[in-house]
């Protein structure tokens, strides 16, 4: 894969990381005990009543499975740029060949190419 190519990739998953992380730090916070895993934060409405309680207990379980998706993307993009130092960026997983890079492009976290990806 061409070096210009690689750069614009890393550069993408640098910002598509920043922008994960800004989403995810709107309604969790990092878990300071486990690497790359974050909690949705609880809202709180101080004296509310059951309504508003109610409406607390939605909020949260509305927001668990939108953090659980943002985190496993943020930790795909991590492990896409850990890649990188390695030499294997853009290496398919299952078959060991080179991920097209029309994929890349609109996946960069991609880890298989898309033949293997239909088979999975």
């Amino acid at each position: 894969m061409d070096e210009q190519i690689k750069t614009d990739l890393q550069e993408a998953l640098r910002k598509k990381k920043e922008e994960l992380e800004k989403q995810l730090s709107s309604f969790a916070s990092k878990d300071l005990k486990t690497k790359g895993d974050w909690d949705t934060r609880y809202p709180r409405t101080p004296e509310g009543n059951e309504e508003e309680a109610a409406d607390e207990v939605e909020e949260y379980s509305t927001r668990l499975p939108v953090e659980q998706s943002l985190e496993k993307t943020l930790q795909d993009v991590q492990n896409a740029l850990e890649k990188f130092p390695a030499g294997t960026y853009g290496i398919c997983e299952k078959c060991s060949q080179e991920i097209q890079k029309e994929r890349l492009f609109a996946l960069p976290e991609a880890r298989t190419c898309v033949n293997c990806a239909k088979i999975s």
